[in-house]
């Protein structure tokens, strides 16, 4: 298993993100995006997590940034302040290394961190056994399937929500409110 130095991400990593995703936008089910986001769009969302108190990390190796992870707010409303939405992207390269696994638990125990309750993730495509396995693995269970939701390539395609709960249960949490 590669190990990789995995640090919070700086305005100088954005790029290699950039390319990264655009790999996965372009090539790959993961995404549902069809154009990859210019470099503002992806400043953008690292600024968002970082106003809003959320993690934004990158696992580096041999000096290069091989992949990326970060939660932004679940949904706006303020009901919804307990619970993130996370994505998690590795290098064409890199897969199968235990890179995106090792990246998910450090973003998991960063997240409980910050007062966050539930983390929910929506794996593109449900033939990506990578993601799903590396969720089950990391202490997330699927909750659902939402079938034939994006067509991209020509083919429609189902995305798997798995969820993990920071919280022992009941009411227990940063509020009970």
């Amino acid at each position: 298993m590669t190990v990789p130095i995995i640090r919070s991400a700086v305005a100088g990593d954005l790029e290699a993100i950039r390319r990264i995703y655009k790999h996965d936008v372009l090539k790959g089910t993961a995404s549902f995006e069809i154009d990859p986001p210019d470099l503002e769009a992806i400043r953008e969302r690292w600024q968002m997590a970082g106003k809003a108190g959320l993690p934004y990390l990158v696992a580096i190796i041999e000096n290069q940034v091989v992949a990326f992870a970060y939660a932004l707010p679940y949904r706006p409303r303020p009901a919804y302040r307990y619970t993130v939405e996370h994505s998690i992207y590795v290098e064409l390269s890199w897969r199968g290394q235990g890179i995106g696994r090792q990246l998910l638990d450090r973003l998991v125990e960063a997240l409980a961190g910050c007062g966050i309750r539930e983390i929910i993730g929506i794996i593109g495509d449900s033939a990506n056994e990578a993601s799903l396995l590396a969720h089950k693995s990391a202490g997330f269970h699927q909750v659902g399937t939402l079938k034939n939701v994006g067509r991209k390539f020509d083919q429609w395609l189902d995305t798997v929500i798995v969820q993990r709960s920071l919280s022992s249960g009941g009411d227990q949490g940063p509020e009970t409110q």
